[in-house]
């Protein structure tokens, strides 16, 4: 039997990227955007434009030079809102506008200071407008699942006769189960004037761990377009997780009956350049891209495996991208049979990005006899998806010992291409490494978290380090203020990957501070 076709709309670049410390510059933005038409997402939704000129402007890029995927930009039912919405995604092969409105009498009353009958007037006055400019409308009603029923179905008919051609059903807080989510979209067909000219689409939060589980009772009521971003993030708890949805569409097809456009190889390396442009590393456990979702350790489990794949597995690792390549790489490995590696593994380097991370791999070859596929994502992570250097760890050389005192020095390359060098001790070496760069480089932050993992297994692993730094916002007052110390702040995260794990700290130090110095402008002074 044809399937039903069921949309796949990717917010990574604007609700992912508001979760705490997952602030992505113009460039990265870019990137995986280009990763998204890869993984062929059906929307994806590339920023809130009204927000900041820099978001302005990473949409007007995406618009222009990212092709396939409709190009979506967000906006209050707001007319300014709606203008920087166009202004952004105009330049787009396709486009769409995103207009919302809160719903709940909770907002209503409290959020928007507003009457049921002022917010019905606002949504046919935006929606008619946004139509003005765009004939691709979408249209949320924000807490729709805390919303009066017959309310709700009143808003979605008004925007249906302004110009809506998409209704998105937001499960904004994370409220709702997937009976009551099922019943609701199922009620809204029929309750609803005008449904018959709307898609329904649905976003779902994961406050209460029920994000995609909500999101695939609702398509089996009836619902054709998903909400959702790579490896879950977003406000709060996140949102459904577009690798969760696409296999379980896939591998679950003749229960759901509906298919996506989705390219699922290419969900690994999506998930993979996400979590290293955050900085947000994900859960071993975590499904379909976690580093144990293939694995198997229980004994009754492995002789299952060895006997048969499918006791144990329901899905084969390479269909989301993870390699079952044999060619194995070493120190006498050439660059072609590199280059044809990360290919394999999903990764779309530019001879410049492969120039770099081949050297990276030559030396960590002279290391380890053996490179294996996640060494090479370690490579790769470390190498290409970084910040554009501002300042450039060129040298890192540490003393300690349990009767010595921590020592590190530290050489780095400024903007104008001088060479800084300095040294400082601290109660460890990463310690030391971070109050001699801090010397160097005068820009004053807190280091709030500290991560390290092996890559691989064995003496030789490569170590990869996560941090998240927090620094004064400056007055930027589009910013959310600390809940415990009032304060607007900034919040980075960086990344490194070395066998030495010293040198990976302070891989991962320069990261975060080069994504603040973007942001907040070059320090006002430092030591030479």
């Amino acid at each position: 039997m044809e399937l039903d076709h069921v949309r796949i709309f990717d917010t990574t670049l604007r609700d992912g990227e508001q979760s705490p410390g997952a602030t992505l510059n113009t460039d990265e933005k870019l990137e995986i955007a280009r990763q998204l038409a890869r993984l062929k997402v059906d929307v994806i939704e590339a920023g809130f434009p009204a927000s900041s000129p820099g978001d302005l402007d990473a949409v007007q890029r995406i618009a222009r030079e990212v092709r396939g995927p409709i190009i979506c930009g967000l906006a209050r039912c707001v007319r300014s809102d709606i203008d920087a919405a166009w202004e952004g995604i105009r330049g787009a092969e396709r486009q769409r506008i995103h207009v919302f409105i809160a719903t709940s009498d909770i907002h209503i009353e409290h959020k928007l200071r507003m009457t049921r009958e002022q917010v019905l007037e606002r949504t046919r006055e935006m929606v008619s407008y946004a139509r003005s400019l765009c004939e691709d409308v979408e249209f949320s009603p924000e807490d729709a699942t805390r919303s009066e029923p017959a309310f709700l179905y009143e808003v979605l008919g008004v925007a249906i006769e302004a110009g809506a051609t998409t209704l998105n059903i937001p499960d904004t807080v994370g409220y709702t189960t997937p009976t009551e989510f099922a019943e609701l979209i199922r009620d809204i067909h029929e309750h609803t004037p005008g449904i018959e000219k709307a898609i329904i689409s649905v976003h779902c939060h994961n406050d209460l761990g029920m994000a995609t589980a909500n999101s695939l009772a609702a398509v089996r009521a009836g619902a054709r377009q998903i909400e959702c971003t790579v490896n879950g993030l977003g406000e709060r708890a996140g949102n459904a997780a577009v690798e969760e949805i696409a296999m379980a569409l896939q591998t679950r097809r003749n229960y759901f009956g509906v298919t996506t456009r989705l390219e699922t190889r290419e969900l690994y390396p999506s998930s993979r350049m996400v979590s290293t442009y955050t900085g947000l590393s994900v859960q071993a456990n975590k499904a379909i891209v976690g580093a144990n979702a293939f694995a198997h350790e229980a004994g009754i489990h492995q002789d299952g495996i060895l006997k048969h794949r499918q006791t144990y597995e329901i899905m084969d690792a390479t269909m989301v991208g993870l390699s079952d390549n044999t060619l194995v790489l070493g120190k006498h490995s050439g660059r072609h049979a590199f280059g044809d590696k990360l290919v394999q593994m999903g990764y779309h380097l530019d001879q410049e990005q492969l120039n770099r991370a081949f050297a990276r791999f030559k030396e960590l070859a002279d290391r380890k006899k053996i490179i294996t596929d996640r060494d090479l994502e370690a490579i790769v992570s470390d190498e290409v998806f970084q910040p554009q250097d501002v300042y450039r760890l060129l040298q890192i050389q540490v003393s300690a010992g349990d009767k010595a005192i921590p020592t590190a020095t530290v050489r780095l390359q400024g903007p104008d291409g001088e060479v800084v060098t300095d040294a400082s001790h601290g109660t460890g070496p990463v310690d030391a490494v971070y109050k001699a760069i801090n010397r160097i480089i005068n820009v004053p932050n807190e280091l709030i978290e500290f991560s390290v993992k092996a890559v691989t297994e064995g003496i030789d692993a490569v170590g990869e380090v996560t941090i998240r730094i927090e620094a004064e916002a400056n007055g930027d007052e589009t910013l959310p203020t600390n809940a415990q110390t009032g304060r607007r702040t900034y919040l980075f995260s960086g990344h490194g990957a070395n066998t030495d794990i010293i040198v990976a700290s302070g891989r991962a130090y320069m990261s975060a501070l080069n994504k603040l110095i973007a942001v907040r402008g070059m320090p006002t002074a430092r030591k030479k």
